[in-house]
């Protein structure tokens, strides 16, 4: 076994070794990571973090009967990489689509979708991705009701009046500590009380369940990029 095939070996079992490996690959990793990208990487792109994790992936299921480590670790990068950036279109192309309804109405429905591309095209380019970061925190929010940000497509309402009641329901809710304390205990849209207290009627407050859960979560949370787009809700707040 080569020296190159032997220090991977060790470094799937020592951690400290395993560091030290890594440091010295630094160049190999950036190489075959550049190669699938078909563009020069550095260490301060986000694809080095995964090309990074692709190579210790690689240190920890090499074995001898695999060949070269090298070229093992190259293909574990590759396909890694590959998985990224296909997630990164799907992530954009989605996330494009779901801002657009989070605040659309029929007689704007274009200038917004407009409006949400620029904005996330403008978020991928800022530096800290801070835009991004808030969708991936909203997700981890929304996954403990059951469902996902990308949802959202499909429950928010497409009517302004039924669109103008969600706001209401959700406004209602960020005036009542109480029922936002409820609602992130219990994981359940209090229905019951908001139809008691607002007038919406329980069939629109069920059928937009998680739309009015996903307003609440980010007009309380640290979310000002995703509230930016809650104009039905702000409105309502100001009221």
């Amino acid at each position: 076994m080569s020296d190159i095939n032997q220090q991977a070996v060790r470094a799937a079992r020592e951690d400290a070794f395993l560091n030290f490996f890594v440091v010295k690959n630094e160049a190999f990793i950036l190489k075959c990571a550049s190669e699938t990208v078909h563009h020069y990487l550095t260490k301060s792109d986000d694809e080095w973090s995964v090309a990074l994790l692709a190579f210790s992936q690689a240190v920890k299921d090499y074995s001898r009967e695999r060949g070269s480590f090298l070229g093992f670790a190259k293909l574990v990068i590759h396909r890694k990489m590959v998985d990224y950036l296909r997630s990164q279109a799907r992530y954009s192309q989605e996330t494009d689509v779901t801002l657009s309804v989070l605040d659309a109405d029929p007689e704007g429905m274009k200038e917004n979708a407009a409006v949400s591309k620029a904005a996330f095209q403008q978020s991928e380019r800022a530096a800290d991705s801070s835009q991004k970061m808030e969708i991936i925190c909203a997700q981890q929010s929304f996954a403990q009701y059951g469902f996902s940000f990308y949802d959202l497509t499909n429950c928010s309402p497409k009517a302004k009046k039924t669109k103008k009641s969600c706001a209401k329901a959700i406004a209602c809710m960020i005036k009542n500590p109480i029922l936002v304390g409820e609602l992130k205990k219990s994981k359940c849209l209090p229905i019951k009380t908001l139809e008691r207290s607002t007038g919406i009627p329980r069939k629109i407050l069920e059928r937009h369940r998680r739309y009015i859960i996903a307003g609440v979560e980010i007009m309380t949370g640290d979310y000002p990029f995703l509230a930016g787009y809650m104009r039905y809700v702000r409105e309502e707040l100001d009221r």
